[in-house]
């Protein structure tokens, strides 16, 4: 069963983050479950990567400590695996029997830092500290981007069209000119746009279209 620390207590905010630890040795669980809640950070611990799979992880700011030696599924098998379902979670390994190519294997697959053990408390702390940076700002920039393809939504075809060729730095006149519409109208499209995109200049507007992978079928004149 999943070891859910009892010093996760409910007096702390559901937007707290939480660190995931996974880890076949029961004493280095809690001594880690130990260690981030005597600096206010919630974690949960789990004895095999088929334990944490399995559980509902919240919508919050979180990081995985993870082991590399495991029975059956390797603390780097399970990292490929990770990423091949899409699973977004930065993290920090540790292991008693790391070596070079298996700490370049984990940082080039993403990994925040490859940790030795014995480590030191306040490397380890460090490390964790800058994978929930880490994911606060992959949060950050999904929130962005799904934003902006909520406000795309609301654009007609015809301004999904003009905000593309604006996008490729056309003026409005040789918008009109490829699409066969008036330059008044395209303006009138333009400033639809910007409202219905929360744009305050065209920079900012490209720079939209740029997040959102937004490209023209025409090519520029």
């Amino acid at each position: 069963m999943t070891e859910r620390s009892s010093s996760a207590k409910s007096s702390w905010g559901t937007d707290q983050p939480l660190v995931f630890v996974v880890d076949d040795d029961a004493s280095m669980r809690q001594a880690l479950a130990r260690l981030f809640h005597s600096v206010q950070l919630r974690a949960e611990v789990f004895a095999s990567t088929q334990e944490f799979f399995a559980t509902k992880r919240p919508d919050v700011p979180s990081c995985l400590v993870l082991d590399v030696r495991l029975p059956g599924l390797s603390g780097l098998d399970f990292q490929a695996e990770l990423i091949k379902a899409d699973v977004r979670i930065p993290i920090v390994f540790i292991s008693g029997h790391g070596d070079i190519p298996m700490t370049v294997r984990a940082m080039k697959a993403g990994a925040v830092d490859f940790l030795a053990k014995p480590f030191r408390d306040q490397d380890l702390l460090d490390a964790v500290a800058t994978a929930i940076q880490r994911d606060r700002g992959c949060r950050k920039r999904e929130n962005m981007v799904a934003a902006l393809k909520a406000h795309f939504e609301s654009l007609t075809a015809r301004e999904r069209e003009i905000m593309a060729l604006v996008a490729t730095g056309l003026m409005s006149k040789q918008i009109a000119a490829q699409i066969e519409l008036s330059e008044i109208t395209v303006k009138v499209h333009r400033s639809h746009i910007m409202r219905k995109m929360g744009a305050r200049s065209v920079a900012d507007l490209v720079r939209m279209a740029e997040a959102l992978g937004v490209k023209s079928p025409r090519s520029p004149a």
